[in-house]
């Protein structure tokens, strides 16, 4: 009988303990030599081409590591550099590269925005009109490197040139042709050289092919890889899609590709029923994704021997491969550090290794028949025991949750009656300033959390130390001359994990981390049970804010759909009806800060738009729980209470809808790398809440002059009124210094007043 053999699709990038992290913060920080990070970085990565054989698996991920993003590596790659990194006066490659993700002091940074519906984000390519040409082979670098030094024959893994295309910006829908004439020499050119080393294999990733494109964007794909196969009739493309089943089934199923790879968990009841109805090309290899690669449970493997059963009925076992459903990048690296968890929640755990294991499991249980079968029992166990705890069996929340009404989630009154209120209880001038919420995470702040953690501090002593830097910085936020301030919220390590440490039902690692952006990693909080508001989490530090201050203090929290989003949430349940039971335990919160005197309170929603499903039709329900949350944690509040909230980078322009839906007194949008194309949404789209458009960048250490930023305020009031803008930065300050932060803080409040100003000067 032929073997079911194993594949990746990818592996975390940042290392154990982080050492991917370290080594690139520790160059940027000027401690050690381009030539010592790149020789660093090799030998994580050659680990983990090690770690990945040696657990069995038989086809390997190669180029899938980076330095920093992996679709910023393709742009590089092809030299869609922009002039103004060109420009400025970066001295190696690496410096350009490192210009075009973090900017420096002369050029301002590529936009960053999500890579589809997760929490990574990628930095947009900017089109360029023939500018284009292959400076180097990278697949090609990092199939010798694997093939030279570790012995294995990998498989390299390339961004596809549809998905690339459809990510990048600066064209016109009349310039994609050109666009696409003027890639697919490149990818031809690339995939020949692969071809003369005697590559088997080539992972080219085209998610792009399970969003609503349309049948004429499908007839683009079906042009692209007839040219491709006819550039390297010889070399085996994996054509691999994930996040979703794929939206032209039969069509791709004719591309002249030798395999194709199909997510068997997300949207994955609609693959197998395609599969089912129309089966698979008999001169194909089926790479299935049946293992979830973004979410860190055990996997039922019973079902999923069953659903492999299902699958070899229709492609037999010498024609498949199993695998996680998308790369390993969205999962931490082990389980090993948890074990300080509770056993009914470590034991269901799988991270990227697990899940190697699982696949290995999985495949030799198949290959030794039905016998194979009794691998499964821990599994079974660990699963059954975590089902029946009493964390997942909260009567009172699911009965609370069944019993929410319509009302609930409206305000009492409409935003013009509400406005008129706050206006007068307020009395904030034209274009009030403000901040996010988050200000610089120092090395003090975070020593001394970690003293206070140890228990080398005290909880008076970790308090007070805490108390003393708000104090510090609600000065330094009057002397600045903000309007309105907030605490600096330096007691929390993450937006997300500080709720989820007061709330019932989350558990947490300790180094549970995935990359988010660049170097910056995140540690999502799991969320096993039904959650459970216990007692207020933020009043006391709002209200000591408070009374330094004559100036309005917002009260902060993270929102339900933000929370859901960015954590890692159980799967026995559907997804909203988790982020009810966040809603109303938040709703506790928000009346708590109204009773004790916070009457302006900012509930971010940074994750409300990555949330949404990659197939249109399927975005109303989403959106109808997502938004509906969103107003059961605000509504009960009084018209005068102003409700805030916050969102990150996406896709504007057919989004205003919602963001209208959600009824917040006042939205704040992260859009300086994109602003002006926000602000064009409003040209179409009239918004009548208050709006905060950031003025600047704080994912690039540089500091924006004060011109910069008048042009970026004078911008948005050109489709916004002077009445309903408000003036901040682009998101929280946490990871920026305090210097660059102070300087930023002053040029947007210095625009700020030139801007009012003009405006008065008109107005005479």
């Amino acid at each position: 009988m032929n073997t079911l053999k194993t594949s990746l699709l990818g592996y975390p990038r940042i290392g154990e303990n982080r050492e991917w992290k370290k080594a690139l913060e520790a160059h940027w920080a000027k401690k050690i030599s381009e030539e010592e990070l790149l020789q660093q970085t090799e030998e994580i990565r050659l680990k983990h081409l090690q770690k990945q054989k040696d657990k069995g698996i038989d086809l390997i991920p190669v180029g899938d590591f980076t330095l920093y993003d992996h679709v910023l590596d393709t742009a590089v790659m092809f030299g869609l550099i922009p002039d103004r990194i060109q420009a400025s006066g970066a001295k190696t490659s690496l410096e350009t590269y490192f210009a075009m993700a973090r900017g420096n002091k002369e050029a301002a940074a590529s936009e960053m925005t999500k890579w589809f519906n997760t929490n990574y984000h990628y930095i947009v390519p900017e089109y360029s009109k023939g500018k284009m040409s292959l400076n180097e082979n990278k697949p090609l670098q990092a199939y010798r490197e694997a093939k030279d030094k570790l012995g294995i024959e990998g498989k390299p893994v390339i961004v596809g040139p549809y998905t690339f295309i459809k990510l990048a910006k600066g064209y016109e829908d009349k310039e994609l042709p050109q666009f696409i004439l003027e890639l697919l020499p490149l990818y031809e050119q690339l995939l020949k050289e692969l071809e003369q080393d005697g590559v088997k294999w080539v992972q080219i990733d085209e998610p792009i092919l399970v969003t609503s494109i349309t049948h004429d964007e499908m007839k683009t794909v079906e042009f692209i890889y007839k040219k491709l196969n006819e550039a390297a009739p010889d070399l085996s493309i994996m054509l691999q899609t994930y996040f979703d089943a794929v939206e032209w089934y039969e069509e791709v199923m004719k591309l002249p590709v030798q395999g194709i790879g199909l997510d068997f968990v997300h949207g994955g009841e609609k693959t197998l029923a395609s599969l089912k109805a129309y089966g698979f090309p008999k001169d194909k290899v089926l790479a299935a994704g049946v293992i979830d690669g973004r979410n860190i449970w055990r996997a039922d493997l019973k079902k999923k021997y069953d659903l492999i059963q299902t699958i070899t009925a229709i492609v037999p076992n010498e024609r498949l491969l199993v695998q996680p459903s998308s790369s390993l990048l969205h999962v931490p690296v082990n389980v090993r550090s948890e074990s300080h968890l509770d056993s009914t929640v470590q034991s269901a755990l799988a991270f990227a290794d697990e899940k190697i294991e699982e696949l290995v499991q999985l495949a030799e249980s198949v290959n030794i028949g039905d016998q194979g079968k009794h691998l499964f029992a821990a599994n079974e166990t660990a699963i059954r025991t975590l089902a029946k705890s009493e964390a997942r069996n909260r009567s009172a929340v699911r009965e609370a949750v069944a019993s929410i009404t319509e009302k609930e989630a409206q305000r009492t009154s409409d935003f013009d009656v509400r406005n008129e209120k706050q206006q007068s209880k307020w009395d904030l001038p034209l274009l009030p300033t403000t901040t996010i919420g988050s200000f610089p995470q120092t090395k003090e702040v975070r020593k001394a959390r970690l003293s206070y953690k140890k228990g080398e501090w005290s909880a008076e002593k970790y308090e007070g130390f805490i108390e003393a830097e708000i104090e510090r910085w609600i000065k330094l936020q009057e002397e600045l001359g903000l309007d309105v301030l907030v605490h600096g919220e330096f007691e929390r390590t993450d937006m997300v994990e500080y709720f989820g440490e007061k709330l019932n039902g989350f558990a947490f690692t300790k180094n549970g981390w995935v990359q988010s952006y660049g170097s910056r990693c995140v540690k999502p909080p799991l969320i096993y049970g039904d959650v459970e508001f216990v007692e207020p989490m933020t009043v006391k530090e709002s209200l000591f804010a408070q009374s330094l201050t004559d100036k309005p203090v917002k009260g902060m929290l993270t929102g339900p759909v933000t929370i859901l989003n960015w954590s890692f949430v159980r799967d026995d349940i559907p997804r909203s009806e988790v982020t009810y039971q966040l809603a109303l335990a938040l709703r506790k919160e928000v009346e708590a800060l109204e009773e004790s005197g916070i009457t302006m309170i900012q509930v971010d929603e940074p994750a409300l738009r990555e949330g949404l499903p990659l197939k249109k039709e399927a975005w109303d329900q989403y959106l109808n729980w997502a938004v509906a949350s969103f107003k059961i944690t605000t509504s009960s509040v009084e018209d005068t209470t102003q409700i805030h909230t916050h969102m990150c980078y996406c896709e504007f322009h057919d989004f205003i809808d919602p963001i209208r839906d959600l009824d917040a007194d006042v939205i704040s949008i992260e859009t300086s790398r994109s602003h002006g194309e926000l602000v064009s949404s409003f040209e179409d789209h009239a918004y009548h809440n208050d709006i905060g458009l950031g003025v600047y960048d704080i994912h690039s250490p540089r500091v924006p002059d004060v011109e910069e930023m008048v042009q970026m305020i004078q911008r948005g009031l050109s489709v916004l009124g002077p009445k309903q803008f408000w003036i901040n930065p682009d998101c929280g300050l946490k990871t920026r210094g305090e210097s660059e932060t102070i300087d930023s803080l002053k040029n947007m409040v210095a625009a700020t007043a030139k801007v009012r100003q003009s405006l008065a000067q008109k107005q005479v």
